[in-house]
């Protein structure tokens, strides 16, 4: 058991199944009671991160609270709260507490533990389908007129297999107001997917917990987005990040290489930016003293509230659109709106985090 990963040995992955499908599969541990489960697989420890990806637990937590749920009630709220980092090298116990059955609504409550201890707590709301009436209420956020991206032709698509390869996919659609002066008019968007084909078997609870993993992605990380500070300053940062890294089963090296690649570029050209006018010792000094770096960036709590259930699947493109409305304390808060390709509002997400610069070292005594 020391140093074991899992608490089972993983079986082979289901290739009918979609990669996200098998990167969230849960084993129930029924020696310790029935609404207990662990992680199947190895889960990823992000470069630069302090612990797993969020992603993974929120998802595997709603994996397991579905567990213990009829099919024909769906997640709509989702209180998460991120306790300790989690160890990517232990397995992770998944306990489901059972709080209410009603007929419209029920509400479970997983707390992740490692060690004995608690690392990650949520609480859920489930409604019943069709229950709201005949008569409903209806409005909904618009989806920004954005084109879907392209599909590749035909043979160029890299395929997930048991070599690698990530369980979901992004691409850049851009950020508004990008030359304001103010942090909270930007907005920053992406499109996502899950890869693959998510199997009918895994039904709309699959879905829903692609949508979860998927969620945590980019999403902390737009507070210094908006204020154009890059999450790495230099190469040595990204090579101390890229030597971190752990369990990579959702990743494999070529999107890694992929991923800091892309990093790589766009902050060189950041950094570019940052020394062009840097003439004189006095310019170069005052440049020292206004850059900001990023010192901590960790997610505290997260919250998703589900919309339209049953109109999406994880696997075609979303939109999501990202803004920070308030940044102070040492704290940064994240609204998110997630469209499916049919201009369908889906999710709607909030997430505060410690968001911390480096500071300028004090002036050391000469005596």
């Amino acid at each position: 058991m020391a140093n074991r990963v899992t608490l089972f040995e993983p079986p082979p992955l289901d290739a009918t199944r979609a990669p996200i499908e098998n990167v969230l599969d849960l084993t129930p541990v029924v020696d310790i009671g029935p609404d207990v489960f662990t992680n199947t697989r190895p889960l990823w420890h992000p470069p630069g991160a302090r612990g797993i990806y969020g992603g993974a637990a929120i998802a595997q937590s709603l994996a397991a609270a579905m567990r213990t749920v009829p099919t024909d009630f769906a997640v709509h709220s989702m209180h998460c709260y991120f306790v300790l980092a989690g160890d990517s090298e232990i397995p992770i116990l998944y306990h489901v507490e059972r709080v209410r059955d009603g007929r419209s609504f029920i509400t479970r409550t997983v707390q992740a533990r490692q060690r004995g201890r608690p690392i990650f707590t949520t609480t859920m709301s489930f409604s019943k389908a069709n229950s709201g009436g005949e008569k409903t209420l209806q409005h909904a956020a618009s989806m920004p007129d954005i084109a879907l991206p392209k599909e590749p032709t035909p043979g160029s698509r890299r395929t997930f297999d048991q070599t690698g390869g990530g369980p979901f996919e992004s691409k850049k659609a851009g950020i508004t107001n990008r030359a304001s002066s103010n942090a909270e008019d930007k907005k920053v968007r992406r499109f996502l997917r899950a890869r693959g084909k998510i199997s009918e078997t895994g039904g709309h609870q699959a879905n829903l917990s692609a949508l979860a993993y998927i969620t945590d992605s980019f999403f902390i990380g737009t507070v210094t987005r908006v204020h154009d500070i890059p999450r790495f300053t230099s190469p040595q940062e990204l090579e101390r990040a890229l030597n971190a890294l752990k369990n990579p089963s959702d990743l494999d090296d070529e999107d890694i290489a992929r991923a800091l690649k892309e990093l790589k570029e766009e902050e060189a050209l950041e950094l570019r930016r940052r020394l062009e006018g840097a003439l004189s010792k006095v310019t170069a000094e005052k440049n020292k003293a206004d850059r900001k770096e990023v010192g901590m960036m960790v997610s505290l709590d997260h919250s998703i509230y589900f919309h339209n259930q049953w109109a999406f699947r994880a696997d075609e493109w979303m939109l999501t659109e990202m803004e920070s409305p308030w940044a102070g304390e040492g704290r940064g808060l994240v609204l998110q709106k997630i469209w499916s390709k049919d201009g369908v509002l889906i999710a709607t997400c909030t997430q505060e985090g410690v968001v911390r610069l480096k500071q300028d070292e004090k002036p050391r005594s000469k005596i």
